[in-house]
This record gives C-alpha cells, sequence and structure tokens, in this order.
C-alpha cells in the first residue's frame, strides 16, 4: 500500500499539473488579470478568475457539507482575524508580483516554459518564505504582525458564516447565492465563453482547488500522523520543495511539494506540445535586481497574508476565511503600485496616481 504521504504527493502532482497547463496553455494568470483589468479595460481572465472562485466554492463545502473534509483543520479557519499579515503582506506579495511580472504560480509556469529568471525568482521566493516561517524574518513576522491578529470569541473561526452565527441552511443559502453571482457575473456577457481557454482553465482551476482539499482530507489523511488540510497554494511549498531537495533523507513529500513539481511538469507538456519552449534569461543585471527584489517582497508577504493570489483568493477562499478578500484587496493595490512603478520608474507618482491624488 502506499503511504499517506506518497498519496498526498501523487494526488498534489496531478493537480498541480492541472494549473500548469491552465497557466501555459489556457493563460490563466494572475497579474495578467489584474493588469487586463486595471489598464486596459478588459475584465474576461478576471470572469476566469471569478468563475474558478465559483467552482472551487462550491465544490468545497459540498464536501464539508457531506463531512468529507474537516475544513477546521486548515491554515485559514483559525481562531484569530490576522488583519496586519492580510493588509502588510498582501501589499507586499502584489508590490513584489508586479516587479517580477507574475505570482508564485506563474513563476512555476515560466520555469516549465524554460525561463531562467524565474529560477533565480524560485529560489529567492522560496528561500524567503523559508526565512520568514522559520528563520530570522520570522523573528520580525512575530514581532511586528502577529500582535495585530484579533483573536475571536471561544468556538468561533474566522469563516463568514461562524462570525455572522447562521445556521446549517442559511449557511448553504448564502454558499449557492455567492456562487451564482460570481457565475452569473463571469458568463453573462458571453465574453468568457466566447473565450473557450479561459473558460476551460477557470472551470478546472476551481476543480483543482476542490480536488485538493479532498486528497488532503480523505485520501491522504493519515490517522497515525494528523496533519492541517490543505490545497493549492504558491508560497510556502515553495519552501518546503527547496528543504526537500537539500534534506532529502529527512524530510517528507506532501501535498504542497507535489503541486509545486506538477505546475513545472504541465507547463512543460504544454509549452512542448505547443513548440513554445524556449530559454530565456534577463538582458541585464538591472532586471535580475527587479525580479530577485520583488521575489523576495513576495516571499516574505507571502507568508506573512498565508497565502498568494492562489493560496488567498482561491483556496481560502473556498473555505469562506474572511482574510481572503482582505489579502486579495491587498494584494490588488500593491500590484496596481508595482505596476505603476514599473512603467514611471518613480514610487511617489505612482502612489498618487493609486489613491487619485493630483500629480
Amino acid at each position: 500500500m502506499l503511504s499517506p504521504s506518497i498519496i498526498a504527493f501523487a494526488c498534489g502532482l496531478a493537480a498541480g499539473a492541472v494549473l500548469g497547463v491552465a497557466g501555459r496553455a489556457g493563460r490563466f494568470c494572475t497579474l495578467a488579470m489584474l493588469e487586463d483589468a486595471f489598464f486596459g479595460s478588459d475584465f474576461r481572465r478576471l470572469k476566469s478568475f471569478a468563475l474558478a472562485a465559483a467552482v472551487a466554492m462550491l465544490a468545497t463545502q459540498a464536501l464539508a457539507e457531506f463531512s468529507v473534509v474537516d475544513l477546521s483543520r486548515s491554515i485559514y479557519l483559525t481562531s484569530s482575524i490576522g488583519f496586519g499579515g492580510a493588509i502588510v503582506g498582501g501589499l507586499m506579495f502584489g508590490v513584489g508580483m508586479a516587479l517580477v511580472g507574475t505570482c508564485g504560480f506563474g513563476t512555476l509556469v515560466r520555469v516549465g516554459g524554460g525561463d531562467l529568471r524565474a529560477i533565480v525568482v524560485f529560489l529567492v521566493l522560496g528561500l524567503s518564505a523559508l526565512a520568514t516561517m522559520r528563520g530570522i524574518t520570522g523573528m520580525l513576522r512575530l514581532a511586528l504582525i502577529e500582535p495585530l491578529a484579533i483573536r475571536l470569541p471561544e468556538g468561533t473561526n474566522q469563516t463568514m458564516t461562524s462570525l455572522l452565527a447562521v445556521g446549517t441552511s442559511t449557511h448553504a443559502i448564502l454558499v449557492a447565492s455567492v456562487a451564482a453571482t460570481l457565475a452569473f457575473w463571469a458568463l453573462a456577457d458571453g465574453k468568457l465563453i466566447r473565450s473557450r481557454r479561459l473558460l476551460l482553465s477557470g472551470l478546472a482551476v476551481g476543480a483543482a482547488i476542490a480536488f485538493g482539499w479532498f486528497a488532503t482530507g480523505w485520501l491522504a489523511d493519515d490517522e497515525f500522523y494528523p496533519a492541517r488540510v490543505s490545497s493549492l497554494t504558491f508560497v510556502a511549498p515553495l519552501g518546503d520543495t527547496i528543504l526537500y531537495i537539500a534534506t532529502f533523507s529527512g524530510a517528507r513529500l506532501n501535498f504542497g511539494i507535489g503541486s509545486v513539481a506538477g505546475v513545472v511538469a504541465g507547463s512543460f507538456a504544454a509549452a512542448m506540445l505547443a513548440r513554445g519552449f524556449r530559454w530565456e534569461a534577463c538582458d541585464d543585471a538591472r532586471e535580475l535586481k527587479r525580479h530577485m527584489t520583488g521575489a523576495l517582497l513576495m516571499g516574505i508577504g507571502g507568508v506573512m497574508s498565508m497565502g498568494c493570489t492562489i493560496g488567498q483568493g482561491l483556496t481560502a477562499f473556498s473555505t469562506l476565511a474572511l482574510s481572503a478578500p482582505i489579502t486579495m484587496l491587498a494584494i490588488a493595490c500593491g500590484a496596481r503600485l508595482g505596476l505603476e512603478f514599473t512603467m514611471t520608474g518613480e514610487w511617489l507618482p505612482a502612489v498618487r496616481r493609486l489613491f487619485g491624488m493630483s500629480t
């Protein structure tokens, strides 16, 4: 029989491969989604993301409703709300994402396509995430960010329905209403339906998120080594992957490590099939510095906010965690600021434009 850790790794590999194909062949990219909406008034990618969120939430809540997965064992449904981490970390992640030109997930997609810059970003992001979780910057996080968290009353977690103290029937109505609203907005004007790649990638990514919960909460559940249930996110798993490679004999495989490998493999396969694989590198030291700085901000900020655009925007959202919309709003603001900076080369005008101030 396969061990639970091997099952979790294999499931992560499969779910990650779906995202890798969606990112490469389906053009599913969270930074491009924000950039299109901010500067091109093109909301098709954003609607694909909304559709993924609707599918992920509906399927995940169904798993929880039928007691297949205990979502209270996830890192998102804690007894406190980390406002400081969500806001500060989200802003840092958003700025870093803009400087790099993609997020943690997109970095892995680029690695699969032969981008050598993405390998540097992967290493810096993963190591900075490790340091923020367990190393020197982790002390700074504990000292400055953790005190800003708000403790909730005993027996309450940060699920939106728990905070509102609604009953089971009301919970089901709320989930169905939110999912229906997101799906209607995504599909109503027909633009997403005509963009087949974005439509299919949105559906596939949402299903992969729910599968992640099913895999870690049911298929790979180990009663002898109980662990948190999880799904797709691409900050901490990058650090875990580096740690696993460096300490192979003293580490265990898990879903996150499998998902990292899966995204790279899926992107590589899609790139090869489309004959789009090519080696790329930085043009100069200035570009390399920008990528490394952005990766550092994403690694630190992603741990502070407990997730990235995928981890908070889709995975945490599927649990109805209050941190999800707060973090995503902060990431969007940080991305807007970072994108403005990359176009002007100055921070102050970018801040003024972000807040609608005159220049």
